[in-house]
C-alpha cells in the first residue's frame, strides 16, 4: 500500500477542550476584533473579552434551563452570529452540539433529534421552529425549543441571572479532549444520515495543524475571513473554529445571494468556498464582458492568466512578453475581479469537490490563489490541503500534519489520525465496516504523487461499469461539462450501457443572457430551448470540452437537456450540492432510457 505521512505542528492539549481558545483569547488579545457582527447594514466589532462574556451569558442560560453535561442539543440557523455563539456556548455548558441543516426536512428533523436524544433545540425562525414543533411529540426527550427571531437569546440570558460564575466555570471544564464536542450528521447522499461524533481533539487536531501550516494566512490583527457555507456541515465548522483558535476576525453572511455584497463590504483577506462558488465568479465575470462586447478581451486575459499560472511551475518561468501581457490584463481585468472578491483576498480555500486544473490556473494567474482540499464529514472537514506556499493545482495537496494518508491496492484512499471521528452514533455495525486495521475507509479513489500530494479520481460506489466492461469515474467529465455557464449540474450515466450519457441542466442566471445575445428572448425557458438547436450546439461545445478529459470509452456520447434543475428541494442535492445519484436514477430514468433508444 503506498502511503504518506507528515509530521504533527500543533499539540493538542490532553485536558482542555474548546472553550479553552475563548477564555485563552481574552486573557491574551482582550480587546482584538473576533467577530464583526452586521447589525442595521453596519459591521459592529465584537472583542475577545466581549465573546467570552456574552457566550457564559447565554451558557448560564442553558445550565438553568436543565442541560447537562454531555447532553446534545440541536442548532438549526443560517450562518450568522448566533450560530457561533450557541456553539461555544453549549460547549461551555459541557453539552454537545448537533448541527441541522436550516433546509431540512421535518422527517430529517425528526430522525436527527431523536436520534441523537437531543434535550434542547435551537432554531433562528419562526418557519424553523414549525419544522420542530411537527414532530415535537414523538421527541420525548426535546424539553426545550428556542427562537433567535423571537428573543432566544435574551430569554436564555434572563433565565441564568442566578446560576454562579463558579457552576459556569464547573461546567465549562467537565470536557477534555477526548469528550464528544458535535454530532454532524452527513448529508445522506444514500439512506439516512449517520452522526458522526467529532470529539474536542478532532477539531483541535484538525484546527490547530491547518492554522500552523497555513500561517501568513491566519495573521492576528490582520487576517480575515467571511463565512458564508453552512455551520451545519463541517467544512463551515472548521473556518469557525480555525478563526476563533488563530484567532483572526469572523464575519458570517447568511443568505448567499449576497455574497458578493458582503464580500465588498466585510473586504475578506482569506476566502472559503466550493468549487461551484468560483465557477459562478468566472462565469458571471466573462458573461458581463459579453454583454458589453468585451467578450473576446476576457478571454484573452483568461488565456493569459491560465499561462502565467503555467509558467510559474516550471524551472524558468513565465518570459518577458507572458509577464507584459500579464501586467497589461492585471490593470484592465484581474484587478476588477480581485475587488469583486473584496479586494483585499490573495488566497481562498476549496472544498467539497474538485475545482478542476482551468479554474485553479486561471484564479492563480490573477493573482487569487485557490487552495484545493480535500476532507469528508468523518475526517472533521479537511484531511489534505495545498499549503499556501507549496501549491499543486490539480492535486488536493498533502495530508494534514500529524496525520496519513494512504491507497490501498483497489485505489481506495485510506486515512488515519487523531482528527478522525471517534464512530457513527448510535450505529456500531456502520463504524466497524468504515474501518480496517486503524484505517478509515473513504470510500474514494485517488492516487499520491511522490510528494505526497493527493488527487481524487472519483468515488468507489459511483465508478460506471458499461457493457463493454470500461471503469468510468464520472467526476472528471462531470466537473468540466459544468464549468461551462449554461451548465448548472451534469450527471453521468452508463452503467450496464453500451455507452456514456449524460443528464444536464440548465442554469437559471446565464440561460437568459444566452437566449437574449442568440435572438431567442430574455424570457425564454428551459423548457422551451432544450431542444433548440443552437442551444443544442453549445452544451454540445460543453461536452466536448469534458470529453477532451477523458479517454473515447469514458466520453459522453449522447446527452439530454432536462427542463427541471436538481435542487435540494426537490430531493437531487444534498445541503451540500453533493448529487443523489440514486434519486437521479430513479426520476428521470426516462430520460436515460430515450439516451439509448435506438
Amino acid at each position: 500500500m503506498r502511503e504518506f505521512s507528515l509530521p504533527a505542528l500543533y499539540e493538542v492539549p490532553a485536558d482542555g477542550n474548546l472553550t479553552d481558545l475563548i477564555r485563552r483569547n481574552a486573557a491574551q488579545h482582550p480587546d482584538v476584533t473576533v467577530i464583526s457582527r452586521k447589525i442595521d447594514g453596519v459591521w459592529l466589532d465584537v472583542t475577545a473579552a466581549d465573546f467570552l462574556t456574552e457566550v457564559r451569558r447565554v451558557a448560564k442560560g442553558l445550565i438553568a434551563s436543565g442541560v447537562q453535561p454531555g447532553d446534545r442539543v440541536g442548532l438549526m440557523s443560517p450562518t450568522r452570529y448566533e450560530w457561533t455563539l450557541f456553539d461555544f456556548a453549549i460547549w461551555t455548558a459541557g453539552a454537545v452540539t448537533v448541527p441541522i441543516y436550516e433546509t431540512s426536512s421535518n422527517e430529517q428533523v425528526e430522525w436527527i433529534l431523536g436520534d441523537s436524544d437531543a434535550v434542547g433545540c435551537v432554531v433562528a425562525s419562526p418557519v424553523h421552529e414549525a419544522a420542530v414543533e411537527a414532530v415535537r411529540e414523538r421527541l420525548p426527550q426535546l424539553k426545550h425549543v428556542w427562537q433567535l427571531d423571537a428573543g432566544g437569546v435574551d430569554s436564555l440570558v434572563d433565565s441564568g441571572v442566578d446560576v454562579s460564575d463558579t457552576t459556569v466555570e464547573e461546567r465549562t471544564t467537565a470536557a477534555n479532549a477526548d469528550s464528544p464536542a458535535t454530532i454532524v450528521y452527513t448529508s445522506g447522499t444514500t439512506g439516512r444520515p449517520k452522526g458522526c461524533v467529532l470529539t474536542h481533539r478532532s477539531f483541535f487536531t484538525e484546527c490547530g495543524n491547518a492554522v500552523e501550516r497555513l500561517g501568513p494566512l491566519f495573521s492576528t490583527g490582520h487576517s480575515s475571513v467571511l463565512l458564508f457555507l453552512p455551520l451545519a456541515h463541517v467544512f463551515g465548522r472548521l473556518v469557525e473554529i480555525c478563526a476563533v483558535l488563530a484567532p483572526i476576525r469572523l464575519g458570517h453572511c447568511p443568505d448567499v445571494k449576497e455574497v458578493t455584497a458582503e464580500l465588498a463590504s466585510f473586504r475578506p483577506t482569506l476566502v472559503l468556498g466550493v468549487p461551484r462558488v468560483f465557477e459562478k465568479v468566472y462565469n458571471s465575470a466573462r458573461a458581463k464582458a459579453q454583454a458589453e462586447g468585451k467578450g473576446k478581451i476576457f478571454d484573452k486575459a483568461a488565456a493569459v492568466a491560465t499561462d502565467y499560472s503555467r509558467a510559474l511551475d516550471t524551472p524558468e518561468g513565465p518570459s518577458l512578453a507572458l509577464k507584459f501581457k500579464h501586467k497589461v490584463f492585471d490593470r484592465l481585468v484581474y484587478s476588477k475581479l480581485r475587488a469583486a472578491l473584496g479586494g483585499r483576498a490573495t488566497h481562498a480555500i476549496s472544498g467539497g469537490g474538485p475545482l478542476g486544473e482551468r479554474l485553479g490556473h486561471f484564479y492563480r494567474g490573477i493573482g487569487f490563489t485557490v487552495l484545493e482540499g480535500y476532507g469528508l464529514t468523518e475526517s472533521c472537514a479537511a484531511t489534505t490541503f495545498n499549503p499556501w506556499d507549496r501549491v499543486k493545482i490539480g492535486t488536493v495537496g498533502q495530508p494534514l500534519p500529524g496525520s496519513s494518508v494512504g491507497i490501498a491496492e483497489d485505489g481506495e484512499v485510506l486515512l488515519r489520525g487523531d482528527h478522525l471521528f471517534t464512530g457513527y452514533w448510535n450505529n456500531p455495525d456502520a463504524t466497524e465496516a468504515a474501518h480496517t486495521d486503524g484505517w478509515f475507509h473513504t470510500g474514494d479513489i485517488g492516487r499520491l504523487d511522490d510528494d505526497g500530494y493527493l488527487t481524487i479520481t472519483g468515488r468507489k460506489k459511483e465508478i460506471i461499469v458499461t457493457a463493454g466492461g470500461k471503469n468510468v469515474a464520472p467526476a472528471v467529465i462531470e466537473d468540466r461539462i459544468r464549468a461551462h455557464s449554461l451548465v448548472a449540474e451534469c450527471m453521468v450515466v452508463g452503467d450496464g450501457r453500451p455507452f456514456v450519457g449524460a443528464l444536464i441542466t440548465l442554469d437559471d442566471e446565464f440561460l437568459p443572457r444566452w437566449a437574449e445575445q442568440n435572438g431567442k428572448g430574455a424570457n425564454t425557458t428551459a423548457a422551451g430551448l432544450k431542444d433548440d438547436p443552437d442551444l443544442l450546439a453549445a452544451v454540445q461545445q460543453a461536452v466536448d470540452d469534458g470529453n477532451a478529459a477523458v479517454s473515447k470509452a469514458e466520453a459522453v456520447k449522447k446527452f439530454r437537456v432536462l427542463e427541471t434543475h436538481f435542487t435540494e428541494e426537490s430531493g437531487h442535492l444534498t445541503p451540500s450540492l453533493k448529487l443523489k445519484r440514486n434519486v437521479v436514477l430513479k426520476d428521470f430514468a426516462g430520460e436515460i432510457e430515450a439516451i439509448y433508444a435506438r
